[in-house]
């Protein structure tokens, strides 16, 4: 199946289908609609065939569908139809849960976006499980208001590694993973990785909107199971994880 893989970004929207090689973008910003995304993915895409559409979304995802609006881009994106905007069939994931699953090997993985603001999300045993860390209260305000872009421009890169190596170690000690991936724009901003963690690839997220339907087409060829979805391998969970 030929996918289209849309990352919304607070910064850029990225764009890359199936067999081709190269990604395409464009800004975003805080003011950016969902309808301004649409124009701007179908302005870009250009010659690309694609059948199908995966979106990585920056906020809550419920059942395929977004359930509380961006912090970092404009309103409009709770309940808007996309399949309907693209003529094709869309699936939708948080977008750092779309990124670990692209960088996922085995066992319990912590992924940890440093962007605009702090993705997070989580794949225990091949089961993605999205999270909001990033909001949870930390020293005077949230863990994304010192890790995100906000804290990197108020502090300085300095102090702002220091957050960093801060909050990536209380995760670990909280959550216990087997594998850390870093990822997002400003990791590249760090000197050193905070221990035990590894360097996300900037086409994991890429790699995770094509897994979405790779395993669809795999459960949909499959002979039917006794175990329930939640026990499958890799994307099985779709509502957990979409």
């Amino acid at each position: 199946m030929q996918v289209l893989v849309i990352d919304v970004g607070g910064t850029h929207v990225k764009i890359l289908a199936t067999g081709e090689k190269t990604s395409r973008e464009f800004e975003s910003g805080p003011t950016m609609t969902v309808q301004e995304m649409v124009s701007g993915v179908q302005k870009l895409v250009g010659d690309w065939k694609y059948e199908a559409v995966t979106i990585g979304y920056p906020g809550p995802v419920l059942r395929g569908k977004p359930v509380s609006e961006p912090h970092n881009l404009g309103p409009g994106w709770v309940g808007f139809d996309y399949a309907a905007a693209f003529g094709r069939p869309v699936k939708v994931i948080n977008d750092a849960a779309m990124q670990a699953l692209g960088g996922y090997r085995e066992g319990k993985l912590l992924f940890l976006g440093l962007g605009t603001g702090l993705g997070s999300a989580m794949i225990v045993d091949g089961i993605v499980e999205p999270m909001e860390l990033g909001h949870l209260p930390y020293k005077k305000a949230t863990y994304e208001d010192y890790v995100g872009i906000r804290g990197l421009k108020r502090a300085g890169k300095k102090k702002w590694r220091q957050y960093v190596e801060d909050v990536v170690a209380k995760f670990i000690a909280a959550l216990e993973p087997d594998d850390v991936v870093l990822g997002g724009g400003n990791v590249k901003k760090l000197k050193a990785l905070p221990p035990g963690c590894r360097e996300g690839d900037n086409a994991n997220a890429f790699a995770g909107g094509f897994r979405l339907w790779e395993q669809a087409d795999k459960e949909t060829a499959a002979p039917p199971t006794s175990h329930p979805p939640q026990a499958q391998i890799g994307i099985a969970a779709e509502d957990k994880a979409t």
